[in-house]
């Protein structure tokens, strides 16, 4: 009789649940698309903390507007423009099938994984007409909010479908390192295996493959590297020939490209490498570099100067075709126009996306003036951009 009894009060109970579904349904039906999709957030993230399934991420997907979605500054993938078509394809065909994983980030969204998808929502019309200008998001676990684990995870991501750009992956290495990562805990972290780890730490710089190693006050090392570790040399060139094909270079191959040593270059001389910039905080510097770019007459002034009087700088780096020179000049400009160095070029995702597409075309307009001076062919924003052949410094 007790389970009979059981039975009726959660039939009821359902019944009830159905109806208040049926009263939101209408009343959905009622409100503007934004008041609509608010609501629906909202119900959704009631519901998901009753489910059974709380823990998991993707237990609850929400749409956000695409322009609260932003990148964040690591991450390691890159798709050549053939993938990022049939990316779009496939959202046209099947739908947003995986949604974007994100982190609040004050009133935005930071975008764990799914930058691509991301950017289709964004950068297609016919993407972005018909999701209404919102992107599909699911918000990353909390404990997994503070810089490190979100690389951590983001990289996890990538490396779980197998994509990554080598250079990036180094780069975010000797990050993790220097936040006192152990070549362990990130093997542990990202899925690596220690060589794989040693081989990122040696793209990068060799002085980061021994961070981990114990240093007494002499010039003796404590620990696994030894001298016995190192292969004596000899003075027998033909035995290193073959050595030549494992060491990276940079694109050198591009014809008409101009090479000049970094003591020439201007924006080097005008700090555009450093790290800080003094009496200012990471935020600040990010919020000036953001108005700057939107201030379409100072931006323009900053891409005509660098254009005509950073000679060097910009035969060095605007005649590589395996970069992208959007970003370059937008980085150049800001360094001379404000003295804030490229470590702040973050301050460009806080753009809103119309900005972004506004600035990127003053930036490709100011690219063009300089290749038809210099007897140049025009380029597109794909050829400009060059997404599938990037060097980030050479």
């Amino acid at each position: 009789m007790s389970a009979l009894a059981d039975d009726m009060i959660e039939a009821c109970m359902a019944a009830e649940a159905m109806d208040a579904a049926d009263k939101i349904v209408n009343i959905l039906g009622q409100l503007g698309t934004g008041r609509r999709v608010q609501l629906m957030n909202a119900v959704r993230m009631v519901i998901h903390k009753a489910s059974p399934f709380w823990a998991e991420p993707v237990d609850c997907v929400i749409w956000e507007p695409s322009g609260d979605v932003v990148a964040n500054d690591y991450n390691p993938n890159s798709v050549a423009p053939p993938e990022m078509e049939l990316l779009k394809v496939s959202i046209m065909a099947d739908g947003y099938t995986q949604p974007v994983v994100t982190m609040k980030d004050g009133d935005k969204r930071t975008v764990i994984d799914g930058f691509h998808r991301t950017r289709v929502a964004k950068e297609s019309a016919e993407v972005r007409s018909r999701v209404l200008g919102y992107i599909p998001v699911v918000q990353i676990r909390e404990s997994q909010e503070d810089r490190n684990n979100r690389i951590a995870s983001t990289i996890r991501h990538n490396r779980a479908r197998g994509k990554h750009r080598v250079d990036a992956m180094s780069d975010i290495v000797i990050e993790l390192k220097r936040r006192n990562w152990t070549n362990e805990k990130i093997c542990s972290e990202l899925g690596m295996e220690p060589d794989e780890v040693l081989r990122l730490c040696q793209i990068s710089g060799l002085s980061e493959m021994f961070s981990d190693q114990q240093f007494s006050a002499s010039w003796d090392v404590e620990g696994e590297v030894s001298e016995s570790d190192f292969e004596e040399l000899t003075d027998d060139v033909a035995q290193y020939l073959s050595e030549v094909e494992s060491v990276r270079v940079v694109n050198a191959n591009d014809e008409g490209r101009i090479f000049h040593t970094y003591t020439k270059w201007e924006c080097y001389q005008a700090g555009f490498y450093a790290n800080t910039m003094p009496g200012m905080t990471k935020a600040q510097c990010e919020f000036a570099y953001r108005n700057f770019l939107s201030d379409s007459e100072r931006f323009s002034a900053a891409l005509e100067f660098v254009t005509t009087q950073w000679k060097h700088s910009c035969e060095h780096y605007l005649t590589n075709s395996a970069m992208n020179r959007i970003a370059w000049l937008g980085q150049a400009a800001a360094c001379q126009a404000l003295g804030i160095p490229a470590a702040f070029r973050s301050g460009f995702s806080l753009l809103t996306y119309d900005e972004q597409e506004k600035a990127n075309g003053v930036a490709l307009e100011y690219l063009n003036r300089w290749m038809r001076a210099n007897e140049r062919d025009e380029l597109t924003m794909e050829q400009a951009y060059s997404g599938d052949r990037q060097s980030d410094i050479y």
